[in-house]
């Protein structure tokens, strides 16, 4: 890292939120003295997990002192009523005040929502008490939008939810070059949307498994990324961590790039990107390399 910008470092790193799913909360219970009060913590709509589970996960999140964001996949919720429910209880069980807005995987909606926009028409959130509504960010483009396209859907998700009294948050894919993400940035307020950004970062991992979600996730993992996340081609056997995207992000980072955090995807686990965290905030706190 740059000697010029080690205050930067250590502000971007200590406001990280992250994703656990509801099968992974006693890992984040175990940890929890080691996370910030208040941090938000993201929980995916897995299709293997049921409404139960996510309501269980958020108010174990509530319950552990932190914020939870749980995931609304619209084309897998099956009706209004379905969403209601959840959406009721989560803020009576678990004080819910933000969520995630995806559309979601499959190819016919189960139910009346074909997309993130139709839940927000839907008035459900801001009458349930969601204070914060975030959306997906990709900075490698999206696998069935043009760019053109992805961002006048993406402004004017921006532009329905501060018309409804929320507030909006754009969440990015993770992935492996610090530069795409700052041309990213550059693009997105060029446009004029001014709503915070959580970058997605990948937590250390084996490369094998870095690579795995790469392709599941439709992100770039070509030789010459790789190399810039600071990945050798020549060695995949052993395990990854994000420094060197994380000091190429923060020093390519702006004041006009506005408000912009980490959001971390343990892909390793809980334990090795907690770690990971506490020695990034140490190395910057202290040599600022």
């Amino acid at each position: 890292m740059s000697a010029r910008r080690p205050d930067r470092a250590e502000a971007f790193i200590n406001a990280f939120s992250l994703e656990v799913s509801a099968k992974t909360m006693p890992a984040l219970g175990a940890e929890a003295a080691r996370i910030a009060p208040g941090t938000t913590i993201s929980i995916p709509y897995l299709a293997n997990e049921d409404d139960d589970a996510r309501l269980v996960a958020a108010r174990t999140v509530r319950e552990l002192g932190f914020e939870p964001m749980p995931h609304l996949s619209a084309r897998r919720i099956g009706s209004r009523a379905a969403l209601e429910r959840f959406m009721e209880r989560a803020a009576s069980e678990a004080g819910v005040a933000k969520c995630l807005l995806i559309a979601g995987d499959l190819s016919t909606p189960a139910g009346p929502y074909a997309d993130s926009t139709s839940i927000i028409e839907t008035g459900l959130l801001e009458r349930c008490g969601i204070k914060v509504v975030a959306m997906g960010g990709h900075p490698e483009g999206h696998p069935v939008m043009n760019a053109e396209d992805r961002w006048r859907v993406l402004g004017r998700k921006c532009q329905a939810i501060e018309a409804r009294g929320m507030a909006p948050l754009i969440i990015s894919q993770f992935g492996f070059d610090a530069g795409v993400v700052l041309a990213w940035l550059d693009a997105l307020r060029a446009r004029g949307i001014t709503a915070p950004v959580l970058v997605g970062v990948p937590g250390p991992a084996s490369i094998a498994r870095l690579l795995r979600y790469a392709a599941m996730c439709g992100v770039g993992a070509s030789a010459s990324m790789l190399a810039r996340y600071g990945i050798s081609i020549g060695r995949l056997l052993g395990t990854a961590g994000p420094e060197v995207f994380v000091d190429r992000l923060v020093n390519g980072l702006e004041n006009t790039h506005g408000q912009v955090s980490p959001h971390l995807f343990p892909f390793g686990g809980i334990v090795p990107s907690l770690e990971w965290i506490e020695q990034y905030r140490r190395r910057a706190s202290v040599t600022g390399r």
